[in-house]
C-alpha cells in the first residue's frame, strides 16, 4: 500500500527525521490559511500515488498566501496520470545547497534488504542508475543485524555526499532502516535529501510503501487505503478477485501461474514488444475465469493484441481451448488474439484452435514474436 508524501513524513518526523512544517489541504481557502500561519514561502504540493508530479504542474511555489491560494485552486482538480488531485500539501519552501538520495527496499536476487544512497537527488533513481551507476552507493543488511548511524555515514561518504552532511544524513538514514523493518515496508525513499542553504539535512520529499501482507499486523494503516487513489483498471481487478498489474505496454497477458506470466513478459520483451500488463488467473483455465480475464483486459483502451499462455497438467488443452474460445466468443475480442497451450492434450487443443480466428502458437518464444507482430500492425 503506497503512502502519501504527507503520510510518509508523518512517520518519518516518528522517527527522528526532521522534514519541512507542513499541513494539507482539500480546497483553496484552506491552502491560503496553512501558508498564512507557516508565515514563509512555501511549497503546495498535488498528493497523489504516483511520480512526476512537477512535470504535471502538481508542484509550485508560492510566496504569499494569496498565490498559495491561487496555486491550490489550479492544482486541486488536476489529473496526473489517470488520478484526480483532491489535496495538496502546503509546506515551507526550502532552498537548496545540494540534493542527495536516500532509499531502501528489497533485493529479491540477494534476498537481502538493500540501503542506497546517492549524491544525485531529485531524479528517479532509475535514471541514475542507467545513466552514472557509479554514483549510487549501496549496502545490503539483514533486519538481524541492523544498520547502525555509522555504516549509514559510511555509506554517504561512499556516495559522495558533502561532508558537513553527512553526520545527519547519515542518523536519517539510519532513522530510515528502523522505519523499513518495524512499519514492515517494501519501499521507503527520500528523495531528494536535501542540504538547505541555511546548513540543515532535511527530507524534502518522502515515499513509503506498505508491504501488503503485513497490513494485519498495522490496522492503523487500513484505515489510509482510498480507493480513488488506485489505478480504475487494477481496482476493478481486485474487484473481480483477479491478480493483475497495471504495465505500460499494448500486449494483454494472461497466464496460468505466476511463474508462467512473469516469463512471458520477458519473452515478449525479448522480442521487443512490451505488455500491458501481469495477469494471472492461477490454476487451469476454465472458461468463466478467462471471460472475466478478458473483460478486464479489453477495458485497457492501449492493448492491441491479446497473448495466452496456459500449461495444461491435470486440465486437458482440449478443455481449455474451449473454455477459451467460449470465453472469447462470449466476450466479443476485438483485437488479435495469440494462444499457447502445453501439457496434456496439447495438439487437441491448437487443432480446435486452428479452425478460429485465434492464432495457435507452437511455442512460448514463437506465441511472443506474433503477438508482437499483432501489436505492430504486421501479419503473424
Amino acid at each position: 500500500m503506497k503512502l502519501h508524501e504527507y503520510q510518509a513524513k508523518e512517520i518519518m518526523r516518528r522517527y527522528g527525521v526532521r522534514t519541512p512544517r507542513g499541513e494539507v489541504a482539500c480546497t483553496a481557502d484552506e491552502a491560503g490559511e496553512i501558508a498564512a500561519r507557516l508565515g514563509c514561502a512555501v511549497a503546495v504540493k498535488a498528493q497523489v500515488h504516483v511520480g512526476g508530479r512537477g512535470k504535471a504542474g502538481g508542484i509550485a511555489v508560492a510566496t504569499t498566501p494569496d498565490e498559495a491560494r491561487c496555486q491550490a485552486s489550479r492544482i486541486l482538480g488536476m489529473n496526473i496520470k489517470g488520478l484526480t488531485v483532491t489535496r495538496v500539501l502546503v509546506e515551507e519552501a526550502v532552498k537548496a545547497a545540494r540534493e542527495y538520495y536516500a532509499g531502501i527496499t528489497i533485493d529479491r536476487a540477494r534476498r537481502s534488504i538493500v540501503v542506497m544512497a546517492s549524491s544525485e537527488g531529485g531524479v528517479d533513481i532509475e535514471e541514475v542508475a542507467a545513466r552514472a551507476p557509479e554514483k549510487i552507493a549501496r549496502a545490503w543488511v539483514s533486519p538481524r543485524e541492523g544498520f547502525e548511524p555509522w555504516q549509514a555515514r559510511s555509506l554517504a561518504l561512499a556516495a559522495g555526499f558533502d561532508r558537513k552532511a553527512v553526520g545527519a544524513a547519515g542518523t536519517y538514514i539510519a532513522s530510515l532502516f528502523r522505519l523499513f523493518v518495524r512499519e514492515d515496508a517494501s519501499l521507503a525513499e527520500i528523495n531528494p535529501l536535501m542540504l538547505s542553504e541555511g546548513g540543515h539535512v532535511i527530507a524534502a520529499d518522502a515515499k513509503i510503501t506498505i508491504d501488503d501482507n503485513a497490513i494485519v499486523r498495522h490496522p492503523e494503516y487500513q484505515a489510509l487505503a482510498e480507493e480513488d487513489s488506485e489505478d480504475p483498471l487494477e481496482r476493478e481487478a481486485h474487484r473481480r478477485g483477479l491478480t493483475y498489474v497495471k504495465l505500460d505496454g499494448d500486449i494483454g497477458v494472461i497466464g496460468n501461474g505466476a511463474g508462467l506470466v512473469m516469463a512471458t513478459l520477458d519473452a515478449i520483451s525479448a522480442e521487443g514488444g512490451r505488455a500491458a500488463n501481469f495477469l494471472d488467473i492461477g490454476g487451469g483455465a476454465r472458461a468463466d475465469v478467462v471471460r472475466n480475464a478478458l473483460e478486464l483486459i479489453l477495458m485497457d483502451g492501449r492493448v492491441k493484441a491479446i497473448l495466452i499462455n496456459v500449461f495444461g497438467g491435470i486440465t486437458r488443452c482440449d478443455e481449455v481451448a474451449s473454455g477459451l474460445l467460449a470465453a472469447a466468443e462470449s466476450v466479443g475480442v476485438r483485437v488479435p488474439m495469440v494462444v499457447r497451450l502445453a501439457g496434456t492434450r496439447e495438439e487437441e487443443g491448437r487443432a480446435l484452435l486452428r479452425e478460429t480466428s485465434v492464432v495457435a502458437a507452437e511455442g512460448m518464444a514463437d506465441a511472443a514474436r506474433q503477438a508482437v507482430a499483432l501489436a505492430a500492425g504486421g501479419v503473424h
